[in-house]
């Protein structure tokens, strides 16, 4: 089964803050990688750059983060938007209840053609065109 992630479930993989959701986080990443069966968009990689470079209470070094863009993301790199992408974005964005960063990653995701999307800031089991959200930490 194809999985997507969002940012929030590779976040917890790096951030040791909350013991739980890091160990919950890096087994999920680690299945997905070996089984490759997760993919994640250019977006996942920005934001992540965003928070471990600027918004984390300890920031990491740029090789850091290169080093685990190499590692970790990149293996798992599978879509890299086009203009008509963001139309179909919108239009999730205008018919769900959903922000436009989340739209963008469901859209991704249907793109993809993943049956899961693994996220902690989506409704747990909500579906958007054949695919169902998944927290992995409920």
């Amino acid at each position: 089964m194809k999985a997507f992630v969002d940012t929030n479930i590779f976040v917890y993989a790096q951030d040791n803050s909350e013991i739980v959701k890091t160990k919950i986080s890096q087994k999920l990443i680690t299945e997905l990688i070996l089984e490759k069966r997760g993919f994640i968009s250019t977006q996942v990689i920005q934001e992540f750059c965003n928070v471990f470079l600027k918004k984390s209470e300890k920031p990491l070094r740029p090789n850091d983060v290169t080093e685990i863009i190499e590692d970790l993301l990149a293996p798992m790199l599978a879509h890299t938007p086009d203009s008509s992408f963001y139309k179909r974005a919108i239009n999730i964005y205008a018919k769900q209840s959903l922000s436009f960063y989340d739209s963008l990653i469901v859209q991704a995701a249907i793109d993809l053609k993943c049956e899961v999307l693994y996220s902690e800031d989506m409704q747990n089991g909500a579906r958007y065109r054949g695919v169902i959200v998944v927290n992995p930490f409920v």
